[in-house]
């Protein structure tokens, strides 16, 4: 299979239409936001629920640079999508703080439900 046949005509989602620099530097904080993800699941496993709390507000956060980010997207759905995603990741970080593992799953299903949306709405 073809991976240029994942963004054929009947695709069916939105296209950002990003130049090509802006693309691969969108594609690799997507990427960083999955190894966060990733981190944070073995993080949890570990019991290390501080360390989590860190990464989830560092790397998925709402810092001033991603919400720089987010800001220069002309499309507003994606453009929300994105701060609502980065505000679940604070969200995220302070149920990890409790060091309940129930409201920190919960957090992260809910962090994680922001990137399915995302991806079955927008392509690059």
């Amino acid at each position: 299979m073809h991976h240029n046949k994942m963004h054929s005509a009947d695709d069916g989602r939105i296209s950002l239409g990003l130049p090509p620099a802006m693309k691969q530097h969108q594609l690799a904080n997507m990427r960083a936001h999955v190894e966060a993800v990733r981190s944070i699941v073995g993080l949890i496993s570990e019991g290390s629920f501080d360390k989590a709390s860190h990464i989830a507000h560092s790397k998925l956060g709402l810092t001033e640079e991603m919400k720089k980010m987010c800001n220069m997207f002309e499309n507003k759905d994606f453009k929300d999508l994105g701060l609502a995603f980065h505000k679940s990741g604070d969200t995220l970080g302070e149920a990890l703080k409790t060091k309940d593992i129930t409201k920190s799953l919960d957090a992260l299903h809910t962090t994680m439900g922001y990137c399915v949306q995302c991806h079955a709405t927008f392509r690059q």
